[in-house]
């Protein structure tokens, strides 16, 4: 099975910046995709950044400029730098991975982690 714990989330002024990380652990033979989403009290799911295993990124209007993804293939590690925040930024973040399994498993799952708080207060 695969595991992702996300890390580094907390309560920030707004303007200021938080770094969140998540390690995949596990049965793990490649990591296709590694993405962030987020999701604030009475909205929708809904992704924030997203990066491939070519190093291509996308990232959500709303955070572009301001949000930096970035990923360490040999750790299994995704990051998120978050600058400039603002109030409206506040959900809970989650990591989210395409990962194809060890064998025998032959197809790629999508797995997610439990998520970490983000807090901006103005």
């Amino acid at each position: 099975q695969v595991q992702l714990v996300e890390s580094g989330g907390g309560l920030v002024q707004a303007g200021g910046s938080l770094r969140l990380s998540c390690a995949a652990s596990g049965s793990i033979r490649s990591i296709k995709r590694m993405g962030w989403y987020r999701q604030a009290p009475g909205k929708q799911r809904e992704l924030v950044a997203a990066i491939t295993g070519d190093g291509i990124t996308n990232y959500a209007d709303s955070v572009k400029g301001r949000f930096t993804i970035s990923r360490d293939i040999a750790k299994n590690t995704v990051y998120l730098q978050m600058n400039s925040l603002r109030p409206d930024d506040t959900a809970v973040y989650y990591c989210n991975a395409d990962v194809l399994p060890g064998l025998p498993v032959l197809t790629v799952g999508n797995f997610w982690g439990q998520g970490t708080q983000v807090t901006v207060s103005s």
